[in-house]
């Protein structure tokens, strides 16, 4: 069982605001769905195309999820890579990810949990984040479009306000911002 399973699994009030938020929204729609009926009908229906939409997305991400886990040294490897301590080296890593990485951003959430767990800085997730404003296919038709001297001078200070982003991120939370 992983760290973080066991701090789900410790109780206390936080393992139940999930919950009580969802059984909130639940209420609040079947209350909508009685008082407007074509409101409530709407509700739901948005819902359901959202389930069948992301419905395929969250299973990937769990599988990424049991990957991480599966190779949890590999992780636990990464996230010494981007440490306290890691230097350059972990500046380099947390911006080269955030620009290779591709897609939506809500599957890289879970993961960048993970990594912080196994001690990845703040200011490394936050520059990954940052960083992912630079979209490598999109590079020629900037280019194309604006030119090439824009185009190496926005990719250049979005990498330059990437570590500025995760320094600043790290200093209003604290060095030791750690995960809950």
């Amino acid at each position: 069982m992983s760290e973080h399973a066991g701090k789900r699994q410790g109780g206390g009030r936080k393992a139940y605001r999930g919950w009580l938020f969802l059984a909130a929204v639940c209420a609040f729609y079947l209350l909508l769905y009685w008082l407007f009926p074509q409101f409530g009908a709407a509700g739901i229906g948005r819902f359901q195309t959202m389930a069948v939409e992301l419905g395929p997305v969250f299973l990937l991400v769990f599988f990424f999820l049991w990957a991480t886990e599966l190779f949890s040294g590999t992780t636990r490897k990464l996230a010494e890579l981007t440490s306290h301590g890691s230097g350059v080296k972990g500046w380099a890593i947390a911006i080269f990810a955030g620009v290779l990485s591709h897609g939506p951003i809500y599957p890289w959430y879970p993961l960048l949990q993970n990594m912080r767990e196994h001690g990845m800085r703040v200011a490394l997730v936050a520059a990954f984040l940052y960083a992912r404003a630079i979209k490598l296919p999109w590079l020629p038709l900037m280019a194309f479009y604006f030119g090439s001297a824009y185009m190496v001078v926005l990719t250049f200070w979005i990498l330059v306000f990437a570590v500025l982003h995760g320094w600043l991120i790290e200093r209003l939370l604290g060095e030791s911002a750690a995960p809950d």
